[in-house]
């Protein structure tokens, strides 16, 4: 808006200046003029009759003064006659403006002076007694003087015109904070929507008519997205508990009916058993996947290396009864970023999925290391790996690698990148020294 205001104001000024700095020069000429005339008329008795006037000189040189000029009389001769910058009786015939005075025609210009240094601007006028031309009178001042007189009305304009642009100025950041001030507040509000604030509403009360209609609508999506996800986690929890029943019945069934069938039959009845539990694992894997997903809690400080240590205690015997040794290498304290409760089931998804590819005798290691204001937390096992394709597949939704255990869910690793993601943080699955893989989790540290 101040540069639109700027541009009309250069657009319209600039040929205006050119306009009033003629006009204004041409109203100092006149101006000049008159009072030449004025003092031809005051000098014509002393010029006609040869008498001297005592007072011709006091008025030049008041007037002299008050102007910043110099004045110059002289006879039809050429010689000055009054004049508090000259010499009585000094020749003027030599300068051309005098000449074109006498010979009974007024004059203004410029040209050069030798006696200045520089360009003298002046005016000219014949002093007549009847038709006769009896002396003249030149008005002149140096060029500057009066390129400086035009300068400084043409200033008023100058000053209009910054008080114009600065009014602009004022009105624009007036103008720009009623539509900004909605719009940053409205940002706000849309980031803390994003970060899982749900309850988060946008202030409809002030704003342009516009920015008030976008923050309804704002409002509106809010309001159903929080409908959305609270019937989605109510969902979550429903199944989790109507599910659950149903398949422990199933399974208790399925027991039994493998207690009073054939050998034959009970291998099937203990295929089924275990697809049953297969099941349980999936629905299982999955509730706490959408749980994970609709996780919208800000990372709080865990000590992590804390949660290494109960969680390497708790899958120790588990370890033990499958000839699996688990080392733990961690610090005394490892404070990171990490949502509530997800370090627990992230390190309980990793190792996991290293029990389940080592074999009687394998190694896993669960470490804890700094990195500058980043935690790593390893997970490392000595199974047989997988290439770098598989690596990269391995967070997706039930995607299985060909030494995974037969009833696995193929969701563990997409719980584990869930929960790491929701703290900002990243997970990797890189190739370990002991020829396994290293799953390596990054985490901001509080």
């Amino acid at each position: 808006m101040v540069g639109v205001v700027a541009l009309v104001l250069l657009v319209q000024d600039i040929p205006l200046v050119s306009h009033l700095r003629t006009v204004e020069r041409d109203r100092l000429t006149t101006k000049l003029e008159r009072d030449a005339f004025i003092l031809a008329g005051r000098s014509e008795d002393q010029l006609s009759e040869g008498t001297e006037d005592p007072t011709l000189e006091g008025i030049v040189a008041r007037y002299e003064e008050a102007e910043g000029v110099s004045v110059v009389v002289v006879d039809v001769d050429g010689l000055a006659v009054v004049g508090t910058s000259f010499d009585v009786g000094e020749n003027f015939t030599n300068r051309p403006e005098i000449v074109e005075a006498l010979s009974g025609r007024p004059t203004t210009g410029d040209r050069s002076s030798e006696t200045l240094g520089g360009d003298l601007f002046y005016v000219a006028v014949p002093v007549l007694s009847g038709p006769d031309v009896v002396g003249a009178i030149r008005i002149s001042a140096p060029a500057s003087l009066i390129s400086h007189e035009v300068q400084t009305r043409l200033a008023g304009l100058a000053i209009a015109l910054l008080i114009s642009v600065l009014i602009a100025a004022i009105a624009a950041l007036v103008l720009s904070s009623t539509v900004t001030r909605p719009m940053r507040r409205l940002k706000v509000a849309t980031q803390r929507l994003a970060d899982g604030d749900l309850g988060q509403r946008a202030e409809i009360a002030e704003g342009p008519s516009e920015m008030r209609s976008l923050a309804r609508s704002f409002n509106t999506m809010a309001a159903q997205l929080e409908q959305l996800v609270a019937r989605q986690r109510a969902f979550a929890g429903t199944a989790s508990h109507q599910l659950r029943t149903p398949l422990t019945a199933l399974r208790l069934r399925l027991e039994t009916l493998a207690q009073h069938v054939s050998e034959a039959d009970a291998e099937h009845a203990e295929a089924a058993i275990a697809e049953v539990d297969r099941l349980r694992r999936m629905i299982e894997g999955l509730l706490m996947l959408t749980r994970a997903e609709d996780t919208a809690i800000a990372p709080i400080p865990v000590d992590i290396a804390a949660v290494a240590r109960d969680r390497a205690a708790h899958w120790l015997p588990l370890a033990e009864e499958a000839h699996v040794s688990i080392t733990l290498t961690v610090p005394d304290s490892a404070r990171a970023l990490a949502v509530v409760g997800s370090v627990e089931q992230i390190i309980d998804n990793l190792v996991d999925n290293a029990l389940d590819v080592c074999g009687p005798d394998g190694r896993i290691e669960l470490a804890v290391q700094a990195r500058g204001s980043l935690w790593d937390l390893h997970v490392i096992d000595n199974g047989p790996g997988l290439s770098v394709a598989e690596r990269e597949e391995a967070f997706e939704r039930f995607w299985r690698g060909g030494s995974s255990t037969p009833g696995g869910s193929g969701l563990g690793l997409a719980i584990v990148r869930q929960f790491v993601e929701a703290a900002d943080g990243t997970v990797v699955l890189e190739e370990s020294a002991m020829g396994g893989i290293d799953a390596v989790v990054t985490l901001h540290s509080a």
